[in-house]
């Protein structure tokens, strides 16, 4: 009968471990995830704005993004060039969805009579010049920068038309040094491509 009573101790307190090591049992001292999310420019931030007529509808979208950020972690490189993925530091949306967004509400502090409509748009939407936007590179240090990489391409939608295609290149410090900066100096690499694709929509015979 003892025999019987340590061989289910034993093969309870297996269990328990199996489920532990499983996750199907929280840890209570397991970190809670954090999340961030990127910040468009604000009025004050926009010295120069660009008037386009407020008849003309501008799509965002879609943004495609390297499989390997494809994901809620956040990624970085370490010193040894590797990739390193952030267990409890995440973005709080999909990162193209994320900077599709971004773009768009960038634009629409920069181009303030235009109308701006994100990818994908009801079919019914006259949309006039659709941005499309491709993230080449996108390698984060937080001990030291960000290098941003992207083509994007300006569609004349009524025409079928590509009219202007162009690469992007920036390099920023990520400060400070964490998480938050990171975001932050996305952001700013963000609204330096938005004045550049808005500058480029200005130039347009709209």
């Amino acid at each position: 009968m003892k025999q019987i009573n340590i061989k289910s101790c034993l093969w309870s307190t297996g269990f328990c471990f199996a489920l532990i090591v499983s996750g199907c049992i929280s840890i209570p001292n397991s970190p809670t995830p954090r999340f961030y999310a990127l910040s468009a420019v604000s009025e004050d931030q926009v010295s120069q704005k660009i008037d386009i007529p407020s008849n003309v509808i501008i799509g965002v979208g879609p943004v495609k993004i390297p499989e390997y950020l494809d994901r809620p972690q956040i990624v970085t490189k370490t010193k040894e060039k590797m990739l390193q993925f952030a267990q409890f530091d995440r973005w709080g949306e999909p990162l193209d969805l994320g900077l599709a967004r971004l773009i768009r509400e960038d634009l629409a502090v920069m181009l303030p009579k235009a109308k701006l409509t994100l990818y994908p748009w009801n079919p019914s939407i006259a949309v006039k010049y659709q941005v499309t936007i491709e993230v080449i590179q996108l390698d984060n240090e937080l001990d030291r920068d960000m290098s941003f990489a992207v083509q994007w391409t300006i569609i004349d939608v009524q025409n079928s038309k590509t009219v202007i295609i162009k690469r992007s290149e920036f390099r920023l410090a990520v400060t400070p040094h964490n998480y938050s900066g990171l975001a932050q100096t996305l952001s700013t690499a963000c609204a330096s491509l938005s004045t550049q694709i808005a500058q480029a929509l200005g130039s347009l015979d709209v």
